[in-house]
């Protein structure tokens, strides 16, 4: 049976790298990579800082084609040549479905994003509306982080369309993350298939999801409440005053 998800899986041609000692591909997380079946609906990429999950979320979306910096396929700015030259060693498994539409969101390029918009729509050549009518129709450099992104999520974001995310807790309060799980579950029900990178045990909640846990050991699935994330979070919450004695202990001087 062929999917009519977007993107079925994601297989490392480990027969091209000449290297397995060379970055990014000495990263466990990369050097154990043979296939990874994603969900129709949601993917998370969760582990430790420096475990390679925004690493592999950017090759995604860059053999997805779209531009390393962030954006939609139509963009392609580059500010700094910082991304690495996995892209070129994945195989993206595609379904009989084309998205409409979609968007690489990276926490840390979104600036740039924002001021690509504003360049582009200065040029007094340009045919159409302008693009920032489709991003609420304020200048993303005018609103806060969370803001801008939220205008993004509630405007530019549409049915039928591919979103990868990299960290998007990053400009977000824990309220409006929140919201973004609800504008998430409403774009899944329109046909839209996310595959995001998180370290925010609000947002890998989501019910209908797949979770793989980047580690030491490579890349393995894992059950939400198994997560690192979940558990400390769900032990601070039960007894913050305890660990935060037993943290702070003999630190004082």
């Amino acid at each position: 049976m062929i999917s009519e998800q977007f993107l079925i899986d994601i297989k490392l041609k480990r027969d091209k790298v000449e290297n397995f000692s060379d970055y990014p591909f000495c990263l466990d997380a990369i050097k154990s990579l043979d296939s990874l079946r994603l969900h129709p609906k949601v993917t998370f990429f969760v582990g430790e800082n420096g475990s390679g999950k925004s690493t592999l979320l950017e090759a995604i979306a860059v053999a997805a084609g779209f531009n390393p910096e962030g954006g939609t396929k139509n963009f392609s700015f580059g500010t700094r040549h910082s991304h690495s030259e996995l892209s070129q060693f994945l195989r993206l498994s595609r379904g009989i479905r084309k998205p409409l539409d979609g968007f690489f969101l990276r926490a840390e390029s979104f600036f740039n994003v924002a001021t690509e918009i504003e360049s582009l729509d200065a040029d007094k050549d340009a045919l159409g509306p302008p693009i920032i009518n489709s991003y609420g129709g304020k200048s993303l450099h005018e609103q806060s982080h969370g803001e801008s992104f939220m205008a993004l999520l509630l405007n530019r974001f549409s049915g039928k369309s591919l979103f990868i995310l990299d960290e998007p807790e990053a400009a977000l309060s824990p309220q409006r993350q929140l919201t973004m799980l609800s504008r998430m579950h409403d774009l899944v029900g329109e046909g839209c298939q996310f595959i995001i990178a998180t370290h925010s045990p609000i947002i890998m909640a989501y019910p209908d999801a797949k979770l793989f846990l980047l580690a030491g050991e490579g890349i393995e699935e894992t059950a939400y409440t198994d997560t690192e994330h979940y558990q400390v979070t769900k032990q601070f919450m039960n007894n913050h005053t305890g660990m935060l004695n037993a943290l702070l202990e003999d630190k004082t001087v």
